[in-house]
């Protein structure tokens, strides 16, 4: 019987120490809701895409190129049992790619109207920002043809991190046009 006491005293005794603890925890009285998207860089620019748009990322594959396309359709490539064309997301804005070879990769989109990839001139990985902190407006540097696809941007460590729709571009005309006239 007395160990019977002695062991429950001391359980008594931890539970009062646990929660003379426990109150001295910090804790986080103001949850700040976040938004999430893939960070990667075009033309020298940082943008950031809806992580929903996106199913995965990959370097870039051995590809065939296909004939009678527009310039910015680089191919296809067999990636597990299904054909992805690779589109140069520059060149479709009538530019070139500017990353290290080493660095460029492929955003792959795969919605009920384009499986498609996105070649971009690196990536970031996933980006956080704050919901609220989003600006509306599109920043002045961001080429015309791009105004489209863009909308607004957040602030991070001093870079805009301009929202790109990748999922629009299944939407444009002139991107599903793949045929050269």
């Amino acid at each position: 019987m007395v160990e019977q006491t002695s062991a429950y005293r001391t359980l008594q005794a931890l539970a009062a120490k646990s929660r003379f603890f426990a109150h001295q925890l910090p804790s986080e009285t103001n949850i700040v809701s976040q938004w999430s998207g893939i960070g990667f860089s075009l033309l020298g620019l940082h943008f950031v895409a809806p992580m929903e748009e996106l199913v995965e990322m990959l370097e870039i594959p051995a590809y065939t190129k296909l004939p009678g396309v527009h310039p910015w359709v680089k191919g296809v490539s067999n990636i597990r049992g299904r054909l992805l064309p690779l589109f140069d997301l520059a060149a479709f804005f009538l530019a070139e790619l500017t990353g290290n070879k080493k660095h460029q990769r492929l955003l792959v989109l795969d919605n009920q109207q384009v499986y498609a990839s996105i070649w971009v001139d690196s990536v970031f990985g996933i980006q956080y920002f704050p919901t609220d902190s989003k600006h509306p407006d599109v920043p002045d540097h961001v080429p015309a043809r791009m105004r489209g696809f863009v909308d607004g941007y957040y602030e991070a460590n001093e870079c805009q991190w301009i929202v790109f729709h990748l999922a629009s571009l299944s939407q444009d005309a002139q991107f599903l046009r793949v045929a050269a006239s």
